[in-house]
């Protein structure tokens, strides 16, 4: 009866392992960007620091649009990865938002020019809360971007707001 069941138990996890049920590893962060300051806005269009509304208490950044409109929240320059897969993760809210609002990465490499991640799995409209967004790029063995460029996209006209902006890596 205990071999059995131990077999039972070894063939479970093997078919687990085999429908990607078990983890292969947590992805570690390699950058962070916490939109805790108007330092870093610069002259971004419709972009201003809101020290009330925000994720992790310390402050987000908020677009007020009226037209569609991309935003660039952040650039990581090289970040010497290949092999793996970087993931755009941020934190996203809405208010009375006519339209779509979503993230997209694009990553550069010399001499091939930018691609694009868009992070339209889970899109926002109307009045959200705080909403954890997040794009995957995939990397193969010597791909690796000499830019990462993290863009909140607005499809629409409302108010959002973006805090606590992540890169992180993780196995393919």
């Amino acid at each position: 009866m205990r071999i059995h069941l131990l077999s039972l138990l070894a063939a479970v996890l093997v078919v687990a392992a085999l429908a990607g049920c078990i983890p292969r590893g947590e992805a570690v962060e390699i950058k962070s960007f916490p939109l805790d300051s108007a330092d870093e806005i610069g002259a971004l269009q419709g972009v201003t620091f809101d020290k009330d509304v925000s994720a992790d208490g310390k402050g987000s950044w908020k677009i007020v649009t009226d037209k569609p409109t991309v935003v660039t929240i952040a650039e990581t320059g090289d970040i010497d990865v290949e092999d793996a897969r970087i993931i755009y993760r941020a934190k996203v809210r809405t208010k009375d938002f006519d339209g779509q609002v979503f993230i997209e990465m694009w990553c550069s490499f010399a001499g091939k020019g930018e691609f694009f991640s868009k992070g339209l799995q889970s899109v926002l409209s109307g009045t959200t809360d705080w909403t954890t967004m997040e794009t995957p790029f995939f990397l193969k063995k010597g791909e690796n971007p000499d830019n990462v460029r993290l863009n909140l996209v607005l499809n629409g006209k409302g108010t959002a707001w973006i805090d606590d902006v992540k890169v992180l890596k993780g196995a393919l």
